[in-house]
């Protein structure tokens, strides 16, 4: 059976919808970087979705290929991610979404090493006959963050994130929002087949103690 990251690694991916913290360690990511509208259909943010899934689908299959990946298992492929910030906001303002700048992410297996992920980008080029230039091997250590799921339209997050604080805060933290630590969201659910009421969106902030210690995190 393949190794699916939602399943195994629970506490990151299916949380309940009720705040919690939670420590998120050093993760590899297929990342691509772009600003505007995500709902804009000529935007920047869909072309990053494809961009995406072209090379983690080109890593997946590799075990058909005649590039062989140290390590590799069969595995599903974790879900979409995003970092969502705009300058001079600390969080989230959705009723500004054409200042929007994000990282859309797909987590890599462990196993998938920098060379592994250059030579995807290579084959995706060569067979796709499209650039991949803007995708990148991100490192990311998110730390200590306050999380919850969210079921319903992404408009309607602000009173989540609105519980999210109110628990950090009873529970001796304060956000840490900063130009290295970013407004967090896993998307569980596709909205082209799943009714909106129903959507399930992982929303995740990062915090740190009100004594000030702030932990550790890198980009």
């Amino acid at each position: 059976m393949a190794f699916d990251y939602k399943k195994e690694y629970k506490e990151f991916y299916m949380p309940k919808d009720k705040p919690s913290i939670v420590v998120v360690p050093k993760i590899n990511y297929i990342a691509v970087r772009g600003k505007g509208n995500p709902n804009d259909e000529n935007g920047e943010y869909i072309s990053t979705i494809d961009l995406l899934y072209n090379i983690a689908y080109t890593i997946k299959m590799s075990y058909k290929s005649s590039y062989q990946i140290d390590g590799f298992f069969d595995y599903v492929v974790p879900p979409l991610e995003g970092f969502w910030w705009q300058e001079g906001i600390c969080g989230m303002d959705y009723q500004r979404k054409e200042e929007l700048q994000f990282i859309s992410l797909i987590r890599l297996p462990d196993f998938v090493s920098k060379k592994d992920f250059e030579w995807a980008i290579s084959e995706a080029t060569k067979k796709k006959k499209r650039d991949f230039s803007k995708v990148e091997f991100l490192t990311y250590e998110e730390g200590i963050c306050v999380q919850c799921m969210h079921i319903g339209s992404y408009d309607n997050e602000p009173a989540t994130v609105d519980s999210m604080h109110k628990y950090m805060e009873e529970n001796g933290y304060q956000l840490d929002i900063t130009d290295t630590r970013f407004h967090h969201e896993i998307y569980l659910s596709d909205p082209r087949r799943c009714e909106v009421s129903k959507l399930k969106t992982v929303i995740r902030h990062p915090i740190k103690k009100v004594d000030g210690i702030k932990e550790k995190s890198a980009i």
